[in-house]
């Protein structure tokens, strides 16, 4: 089996890690691995893929997006784009439609009609 590519350095890593929930001494359960897991988010955010194919080497699938949806819902992901945000090489953090993709149904939807008295 093909290895996947890394995109995270150890700088970047030592950088993000103090930011993450988890670590020894936080409340509730340590991080199995950070590390793999900010990998296997930054592989779905590179390949536009589908969590489903998520490959193995980087976790399960299922649990990889439960935990990034509770990291949105409790606020990790606002505190990290904050902490990265002085960042000389990332002078420009943005998102637009060219970024985000929609589900392939959304693409042929009908579109609703407006009647007008």
């Amino acid at each position: 089996m093909q290895e996947v590519r890394k995109l995270l350095r150890d700088d970047q890593w030592k950088t993000l890690s103090p930011f993450l929930p988890g670590k020894p001494g936080d409340p509730g359960a340590t991080a199995q691995d950070n590390r793999l897991f900010l990998e296997a988010v930054l592989w779905i955010v590179r390949t536009g893929s589908p969590w489903r194919d998520l490959p193995s080497e980087l976790g399960n699938w299922h649990t990889t997006y439960t935990r990034f949806k509770r990291w949105g819902e409790s606020g990790v992901w606002s505190r990290l784009i904050e902490a990265v945000s002085g960042d000389r090489d990332l002078e420009m953090l943005m998102i637009d439609s060219t970024a985000v993709r929609a589900h392939q149904h959304w693409a042929g939807a009908k579109k609703k009609k407006i009647i007008k008295p």
